[in-house]
């Protein structure tokens, strides 16, 4: 990190820059190689197809607890990074792992920890009375899902047992079995 140099703007830099990872990746026997001559050209392409590749190895790879690329830059002399981008980078290996993309303007302050575990505390609560709830009304809907398949049972018996009963437009039969198979409108 010492001899990566940040906030670079010309194509010379770009080079000493990408012989740096090109090196680390040696280093780590990453065989992957590095299109040096289409990055330093600067097409959003190329750039984003080596960004992919970068996040699904780092996804594939990274042990996984917090990584913060703000005091990794300051511990090897690097620029402090703005308050948007620390806390992107801060956020990046947790969303990582949510599937989603962190995005600097998106960024919003840090929380303090008691806050933040009391409204995590907060909201399992909410999420456990949720489930019960949801328990409940299944449990209910259970209930009376099997009364009305013991009516229908009656009543296919019944027809059974005297086919006549159907045969009748203005039996009861038919009024139960036109409430018991009539679909929402």
């Amino acid at each position: 990190m010492s001899r990566v140099k940040f906030n670079v703007n010309t194509e010379y830099a770009y080079l000493q820059n990408f012989k740096v990872l090109q090196n680390v990746f040696a280093k780590h026997q990453v065989d992957k190689p590095i299109p040096v001559e289409s990055l330093t050209k600067c097409r959003m392409q190329d750039n984003l197809e080596f960004l992919q590749w970068t996040k699904k190895y780092w996804d594939q790879h990274y042990p996984g607890g917090d990584y913060d690329a703000a005091a990794r830059r300051k511990a090897s002399g690097g620029p402090p990074a703005t308050a948007g981008s620390s806390r992107a980078g801060a956020s990046s290996a947790g969303a990582a792992r949510r599937g989603t993309t962190p995005t600097i303007g998106a960024a919003r302050p840090r929380v303090a920890g008691a806050a933040s575990a009391a409204n995590v505390s907060a909201l399992q609560q909410e999420i456990a009375t949720q489930k019960e709830a949801i328990a409940g009304l299944e449990k209910e809907r259970d209930f009376y899902f099997a009364k009305l398949r013991d009516i229908e049972l009656l009543l296919q018996s019944a027809i059974e047992a005297d086919p006549e009963l159907e045969k009748d437009d203005d039996s009861l039969v038919k009024h139960i079995q036109g409430i018991l198979y009539s679909t929402e409108v």
